[in-house]
């Protein structure tokens, strides 16, 4: 599969900064404060996010080389974007299916905190809507791995560039990230209030 085209690539972004971004002052799931917040979510379910994540996030996994069937991560940032990409999967093989890890294991049933087309042995790429610390997507990894899972890479729709990067790398993942804060027309320094 060739690179995704500039011109997908400069959609998503202006889709996520007319839906998504926002300014103001905002607590983060990090406990950080920032000047803007972006609510991925109102782009990666919208169905024109879900079709252009799809795309480039398949792309972008073909692009690292990942060798992975199986596609997802931590409820409820990263489920549209497994979602979108497994869909894309199905324009152009080998297919990748899609999983959801749970924030707990379930405490009835199969008590399972991975749901979906995952089994013991599969190689996953773990996914997030927007990484900041990084450690949803961590969080995620570790639960794969529990169950027997191999981590072939980590995908962002955006990285708040605020040692999420630093954090997913550190722990031996690699990380693709299909839209920088540049391209949101935000700078480190509108986010935190620091360069």
């Amino acid at each position: 599969m060739t690179p995704a085209p500039p011109a997908q690539i400069a959609e998503l972004a202006q889709l996520l900064r007319d839906r998504s971004v926002r300014l103001g002052e905002f607590t983060l799931a990090s406990g950080r404060t920032s000047s803007y917040y972006v609510d991925a979510r109102r782009t990666t379910m919208s169905a024109r996010g879900l079709e252009l994540i799809g795309e480039l996030g398949l792309a972008a996994i073909r692009d690292a080389g990942w060798d992975a069937a199986v596609v997802g991560g931590l409820t409820l940032g990263a489920d549209p974007v497994a979602y979108g990409v497994a869909m894309a999967s199905r324009q152009a093989p080998p297919y990748l299916d899609a999983f959801t890890v749970r924030k707990e294991p379930k405490g009835h049933g199969a008590r399972r905190q991975i749901e979906g087309c995952f089994h013991e042995g599969v190689r996953a790429v773990v996914v997030e809507d927007v990484i900041t610390t990084g450690q949803s997507a961590l969080r995620a990894a570790e639960a794969v791995t529990a169950a027997g899972g191999v981590v072939a890479g980590v995908l962002a729709v955006v990285d708040r560039e605020e040692g999420g990067r630093a954090a997913i790398e550190h722990a031996g993942y690699q990380l693709r990230v299909l839209v920088s804060l540049g391209q949101l027309g935000i700078s480190k320094l509108d986010g935190n209030g620091s360069a």
